[in-house]
């Protein structure tokens, strides 16, 4: 095969940490295959983070939540026709192992590549697939992401690629919401669930203890409520602007550490090379890849990653005390 000519197509269509934590795979690609076309379909809502990315040739958004929530025929015929106009692909990856990106697969022209019924996290995807890996699901999110890419493609697996990554994302210009001088700290307080949410009262208490400022970052009406109740019980906090997705990496690569839930925000300063702290209550550090800057602080609880317990809210078991040193040492 021609790798000037190979064409990949990959599948990962959400939530946003899955997306930073699978991105590190396109240097990874370009290393071996540097002319090869790559393009990656995407959820529409997270597509700006990958639009005009350098490494991707183009981002193809699937409006799949828009067609559950309006029930729109006439929006599902007009994706299938999308997607089945593509032109053919060498490989296909889908990379999340879902019903619904192996669908995505099911139109698209070309070998399919995906885990295998034991290792989706639906393991009914695989019936879509030509070709299977076999990875624990109990293995780290980015190991995972990395060889059921690496494995499709004859890329053989080293560790180093990633712990050696550039900034998975380009970064602009320091926001002007952000102090010129001195060092500042990014507070990521909300989540997709309440159960993995760090108490506002227990963040508080953080911000008030470190040397610099403490933005905090929110998504939604409810974690701005949130996040101005803490800027007000602490003169160390600031309520951050409203950001888009490009705006929010920018951000945080600007930021000396990231303080936060396991969720997506928190993931991009791991992915732009910056220091983090992630809690965890009802998930693991599994979620991560940890270095020596890029850490997890678990609660007691323990967590069955086949069946992830809602209900747990053990991540309010962390002490503020336990961040704030750990904090201080990655500042330091």
């Amino acid at each position: 095969m021609n790798t000037s000519t190979l064409r990949i197509a990959i599948v990962r269509l959400s939530a946003l940490g899955d997306l930073v934590n699978t991105a590190v795979v396109l240097q990874i690609i370009r290393k071996h295959y540097p002319d090869a076309t790559i393009d990656w379909f995407v959820e529409e809502a997270f597509a700006p983070i990958l639009k005009d990315h350098p490494l991707i040739n183009e981002v193809i958004a699937v409006p799949i939540k828009r067609i559950k929530k309006t029930k729109s025929f006439t929006l599902l015929k007009e994706s299938i026709h999308t997607l089945k106009n593509r032109p053919p692909y060498d490989q296909i990856i889908d990379a999340q192992g879902l019903l619904k990106s192996a669908m995505v697969t099911y139109f698209l022209k070309g070998n399919v590549h995906g885990f295998d019924r034991y290792s989706a996290r639906e393991g009914i995807a695989a019936r879509f697939y030509n070709t299977t890996s076999a990875i624990a699901y109990e293995m780290g999110v980015v190991t995972r992401n990395v060889l059921v890419i690496t494995e499709a493609l004859n890329i053989p697996y080293d560790e180093n690629d990633i712990l050696s990554k550039s900034d998975v994302f380009e970064k602009g210009p320091r926001p002007v919401s952000l102090p010129r001088e001195g060092k500042a700290i990014a507070c990521v307080i909300g989540a997709s669930w309440p159960s993995k949410c760090y108490p506002k009262e227990h963040f508080a208490a953080v911000c008030s203890n470190l040397p610099y400022p403490c933005y905090l970052i929110w998504g939604s009406v409810m974690e701005y409520n949130d996040a101005q109740w803490i800027a007000e019980h602490t003169d160390n906090a600031i309520t951050a602007p409203k950001m888009s997705l490009k705006e929010l990496v920018t951000f945080i690569a600007h930021c000396d550490l990231t303080i936060g839930n396991d969720t997506g925000p928190t993931h991009m300063a791991w992915a732009m090379n910056r220091p983090s702290i992630t809690l965890f209550g009802p998930t693991n550090e599994r979620m991560i890849f940890p270095t020596s800057v890029n850490i997890g602080i678990k609660s007691p609880s323990r967590v069955d990653i086949m069946k992830i317990n809602r209900n747990d809210f053990s991540i309010r078991d962390i002490h503020p005390d336990t961040v704030i040193q750990k904090a201080k040492e990655l500042l330091s």
